[in-house]
């Protein structure tokens, strides 16, 4: 869609007029059948219309009116599923928009518009246009449109498409009719084919008498329409008794002024800087504060995406604006009636080609993308403490890595008389990496997309994003815990005792640097390094911030008087990380007392995390619902592995005997 001004509007329009059903002709149609009930409207009158949606009064210039077919489909509502006839003939009189057809298709709803008709009940219809150009012209500037001139501020829609057209009343569809019908500033005249049914024609006879009839039947017909509206919508009210409305029009008038708007509608571009796709993404991030759409989103995309939609879209908008640019024509209150019809285009139909080229809204894309977002968040906000002493590798599927251990023999030796530089020999010693899937799925469903329940999508943040990184940790610790046969005394990577415990006197920490240098290869090579990390659980927290922060320690005495305070030789050596989850008795090998030493983990590191083609944070996928559920089903999933690596990137100390 082209622009000319800074107007933020729909692309689409919902244009209203009054409109009756004629009879069946009596006698048969020529080839014998029985002649079909016809309707005849006047659709568009060329004026000026206030529009929901439209912020100042919109013209449809009908030179760019674009008419695909003379034969376009007539529903009951917009829905889909209540097709009752066609079009025949779609023309432009005098200026204005007319279109006449046939209800060419038996059910109840046919049998309900025509009875409907010849009961005098004020049928409307309520016509779509696509929006394809509009300019806006501005105060104190004129218009010329349809053969008339129109004075700013107003919007003129120089370019659209005809869509379908329906019947609307307030009991097939009050939402649509009330919320999305058009009030014309001239209103749409009604015409009727000459074997119509419509008002009481003047008394025959007497012209005196029929004078007096009429004149009563216009003051009790006038008294009804002030009734009605009862000094509210004044200019409607004189609109109604100047154009003849009768009691029951008036009533269907005023509840729809009094019904609440509805949602712009979108098109497949809303903005000629960013995709629509963008744009619906946006807008959906500004209602969940918590992931703090700023962190995921340029500054002018969301003030863009609120100009346009405001602060408060919800789901059920979106999936109707997608399921729009996908060729979806029903009603933009998506309800228990036309919520299947409406996934139906926003779901299966993602590609839908169209004249206008192939649409690229889908909303899986949109909902994916949102959620990926949220879900990444909860994952970062979560303990990420095992990166400080694991390594990340990639594999590339799910099968067995065998890795081997940086244990060799790669120490150079003298080189011979005749020239002859010796093979090293690498150690037959290995460990092996695994990726698995973990996942979790919820569904959104109808339910609360109906009430526009956007509470759900923080199962993302809690189930998908938090649940991830917390399965993670599960797995890691529980796999490093495990480490009886990893650290042990005969490969000098385990010590233990009373004086191991780590103090504030510094005592069980010098114990640990003497077996952190200590350690040897198999073949007896001292590995050399200086440690830099000490790992500890809660309850040892500020002994090691004190070693490491204070440049004092206390060696003790009797009393206070008699403690001397000595330098901290540790002092910013070996920093603290804690992790809880060491002492959590829900592990196996968990405690209390227990630290560890480990040097820098891009040298040597005791665990391997392999995370699948490298993807080191989980997905997000939208799916729709299954058959037995109604709905939007969201499922994440996490491919990582955690095994134990290197043994001799550092030492596993007690802390008691």
């Amino acid at each position: 869609m082209t622009t000319n001004g800074p107007e933020p509007t729909p692309e689409s329009l919902w244009l209203t007029a009054e409109m009756r059903v004629a009879p069946a002709d009596a006698g048969k149609a020529p080839d014998g059948t029985p002649a079909l009930p016809r309707f005849h409207m006047v659709a568009y009158t060329g004026g000026a219309m206030r529009l929901e949606g439209w912020k100042h009064p919109v013209v449809v210039d009908l030179a760019g009116l674009t008419i695909p077919s003379q034969s376009r489909p007539i529903r009951v509502g917009h829905n889909t599923d209540r097709l009752v006839g066609h079009t025949h003939a779609i023309a432009q009189e005098d200026g204005r928009l007319v279109a006449s057809g046939v209800l060419s298709i038996p059910g109840p709803d046919t049998e309900r518009v025509v009875a409907g008709s010849r009961n005098g009940f004020p049928w409307q219809a309520s016509i779509g246009a696509w929006v394809d150009q509009y300019e806006f012209v501005k105060d104190g500037q004129v218009a010329a449109v349809n053969g008339r001139e129109f004075p700013g501020p107003v919007v003129v829609v120089r370019k659209s498409t005809l869509g379908e057209i329906s019947f609307v009343d307030l009991g097939a569809d009050g939402n649509t009719s009330a919320s999305v019908a058009a009030k014309a500033q001239e209103s749409a005249t009604m015409t009727t084919p000459s074997t119509a049914t419509g008002g009481p024609d003047l008394a025959a006879g007497d012209p005196v008498q029929s004078l007096r009839t009429a004149t009563a039947a216009e003051v009790k017909r006038i008294a009804a329409v002030r009734r009605v509206f009862a000094g509210t919508h004044p200019e409607v009210e004189a609109q109604a008794i100047e154009e003849g409305w009768d009691e029951t029009r008036a009533e269907l008038a005023r509840l729809r002024l009094d019904r609440p708007a509805a949602p712009a509608v979108a098109g497949t571009r809303v903005d000629d800087r960013f995709p629509a796709a963008q744009m619906l993404e946006a807008a959906l991030a500004l209602t969940r504060p918590p992931m703090q759409p700023e962190r995921h989103y340029p500054a002018d995309l969301l003030q863009a995406a609120e100009d346009r939609y405001g602060p408060g879209l919800k789901i059920r908008q979106v999936i109707y604006f997608v399921a729009r640019a996908n060729g979806y024509t029903g009603s933009p209150f998506i309800d228990k009636r036309s919520f299947g019809d409406a996934m139906y285009y926003a779901w299966t139909l993602p590609m839908t080609v169209r004249a206008a080229g192939t649409s690229t809204l889908s909303l899986p894309a949109i909902l994916s993308n949102l959620a990926n977002k949220e879900l990444l968040d909860a994952y970062r906000e979560e303990d990420q403490t095992w990166r400080e002493i694991a390594i990340v590798r990639s594999v590339s599927d799910f099968k067995t890595v065998t890795s081997h251990r940086l244990l060799d023999n790669m120490e150079y030796e003298e080189v011979a008389p005749d020239g002859e530089i010796k093979h090293g020999t690498v150690t037959e010693e290995t460990y092996t990496r695994q990726a698995k899937t973990y996942g979790k799925m919820f569904a959104l469903t109808r339910e609360k997309i109906i009430d526009d329940d956007m509470s759900a999508f923080d199962d993302i943040r809690d189930r998908l994003g938090a649940g991830a990184a917390r399965k993670l940790n599960s797995v890691f610790w529980k796999a490093f815990l495990n480490n009886s046969s990893f650290f042990t005394a005969p490969r000098g990577n385990f010590i233990s005792g009373a004086n191991t415990a780590l103090g504030l006197d510094g005592t069980g920490l010098q114990e640990g640097i003497l077996a952190f240098r200590k350690l040897k290869s198999p073949d007896k090579k001292r590995i050399g390094g200086t440690p830099t990390i000490l790992l500890v659980p809660p309850e040892l927290q500020f002994v090691a911030q004190r070693l490491y922060q204070s440049t004092t320690v206390n060696t003790g005495g009797a009393s206070t008087k008699d403690s001397v305070p000595n330098d901290n030789i540790h002092a910013g050596k070996y920093r603290p990380v804690v992790c809880d989850w060491l002492s959590d008795t829900e592990f196996a090998g968990h405690s209390a007392k227990a630290w560890y030493l480990f040097r820098n983990p891009g040298v040597l590191a005791p665990v391997a995390v392999s995370f699948l083609d490298g993807v080191q944070t989980p997905t997000v996928e939208a799916a729709d619902a299954d058959f037995n559920k109604l709905g939007i089903q969201f499922r994440g999933y996490f491919d990582f592995g955690v095994d134990l690596a290197e043994p001799l990137a550092g030492i596993k100390v007690k802390g008691e005997a």
